[in-house]
């Protein structure tokens, strides 16, 4: 009964599992316990989960490889065409920025020849303004171009003409505003501003226009003073001619033929620029104008007795000393013993001595077939040979030879027949505004 209230208390007790292990003689057991299989069923576990993560991740594992790989690979390519496209923009850059300094030296060089042509046209039109200032003609000032210095190195330098001048210099030292490439970042293009050549051109524009403008002044001015020439040659010819004295015309060509010419024939000019066409007219004209002053200057048009009053003229009068009618070959200027008198052109002495009614007479021939005559002095100063020149103090004034007092008597002569000397006299005072 007890043993029967025993298993009512207690229960049946569950069996235990035993492992025997038996090795040789010795034997062992183990009893399993319900704590020591699950454990074990939790290890078991844990391994399984373990191994069947491991091997997912195993084989995930290379499709993640392999995506990140072509990721990876895509992103070097784009890089690598970036890197490509920055090249051949920077070529292409480059080979611009080559071919503007190309153009920016071929206008400098063209800029270069316009100035030097500026400064060999100066250089050739200084002659002709001091020859035109020697005529007496207003000669304006005509500007010279600004002469740049090309850098040592690169041969670069630009024109005259005012602000230009220091922006070519600045442009071509590469002191521009203009930056043709910014510093491009890692992967992206560089953004571009305004390259060298198109500031060259603006630049060159405003030079070159100011270079036109100094050579219309210059080829205007050059026409001023030809046509002023050319009307001072006319004038003086017009009051020459009514003397009965001709001067070659502007447009009447010298008879070479005559002085015998020859040479072996050479095609003739046909690229004369207009600046040298210009040139040549104003070298003709101050020529032209230098010839008649010279023609003018030598033919007797000055005074004997400056500042002396006319009391005989020209022409038939009583004869004082017949008491009939004569012709008086020349005019009497009133003068003490003993004054100046004075040679009305230059030329040379052709008489100098004791003249039968002249009394002691000076004969000058001015060529052109003139000649002149000075009687009635007390005193020679000059002998026969002589050159003189306009004004020359030839005599002292006086009343040798067939004279009633104390006188200067005048005559002009064209081909040994006499002509009246006021027309020569009234011609010199019309000469002076021209010849001084």
């Amino acid at each position: 009964m007890a043993k029967g209230t025993e298993n009512r208390v207690f229960g049946k007790r569950a069996p235990q599992h035993v492992l025997i292990f038996a090795s040789g003689e010795k034997i062992r057991h183990m009893t399993i316990r319900p704590w020591m299989a699950a454990l074990t069923f939790c290890f078991l576990g844990v391994f399984a989960i373990g191994y069947l993560g491991a091997t997912s991740y195993l084989v995930i594992r290379d499709d993640l490889i392999g995506a990140t790989m072509a990721r990876q690979a895509r992103m070097q390519h784009d890089y690598e065409d970036r890197i490509a496209a920055l090249r051949a923009q920077l070529d292409r850059i480059t080979s611009r920025q080559l071919l503007d300094q190309q153009v920016v030296e071929q206008k400098v060089e063209k800029l270069l020849e316009q100035q030097n042509a500026l400064f060999s046209r100066h250089g050739k039109l200084g002659s002709l303004l001091n020859r035109a200032e020697e005529s007496g003609l207003t000669t304006p000032e005509i500007p010279a171009p600004t002469l740049l210095q090309p850098p040592a190195k690169e041969r670069q330098a630009a024109l005259s003409g005012g602000g230009g001048i220091q922006a070519i210099e600045k442009l071509l030292s590469g002191e521009t505003s203009a930056t043709p490439l910014q510093t491009p970042t890692a992967l992206g293009y560089a953004p571009l501003r305004e390259n060298i050549a198109d500031r060259a051109d603006r630049v060159f524009s405003k030079v070159t226009l100011s270079l036109k403008n100094i050579e219309k002044e210059q080829l205007a001015r050059i026409a001023n003073l030809t046509t002023g020439a050319s009307e001072t040659a006319d004038a003086i010819a017009a009051i020459l001619k009514r003397t009965g004295v001709e001067v070659a015309s502007a447009d009447k060509a010298t008879d070479e033929t005559a002085n015998g010419v020859g040479g072996p024939y050479v095609a003739p000019q046909t690229h004369i620029g207009a600046f040298d066409a210009s040139l040549d007219e104003l070298d003709a004209a101050l020529s032209r104008l230098e010839a008649v002053r010279e023609t003018a200057r030598d033919l007797p048009f000055g005074n004997p007795a400056p500042g002396r009053p006319v009391t005989s003229r020209y022409g038939n009068r009583i004869d004082p000393f017949l008491g009939r009618l004569a012709l008086h070959a020349g005019i009497d200027f009133q003068a003490s013993t003993g004054d100046d008198v004075k040679s009305t052109g230059a030329g040379k002495v052709v008489s100098a001595g004791f003249a039968s009614g002249y009394g002691n007479m000076v004969e000058i021939d001015h060529g052109q077939g003139i000649t002149t005559r000075y009687g009635h002095m007390s005193k020679i100063l000059v002998k026969e040979g002589d050159e003189v020149a306009a004004a020359d103090v030839i005599g002292k004034a006086g009343s040798t030879g067939r004279s009633t007092g104390p006188h200067v008597h005048y005559e002009v002569r064209r081909d040994g027949n006499p002509v009246d000397p006021v027309h020569f006299l009234n011609a010199g005072m019309k000469l002076t505004t021209y010849l001084n």
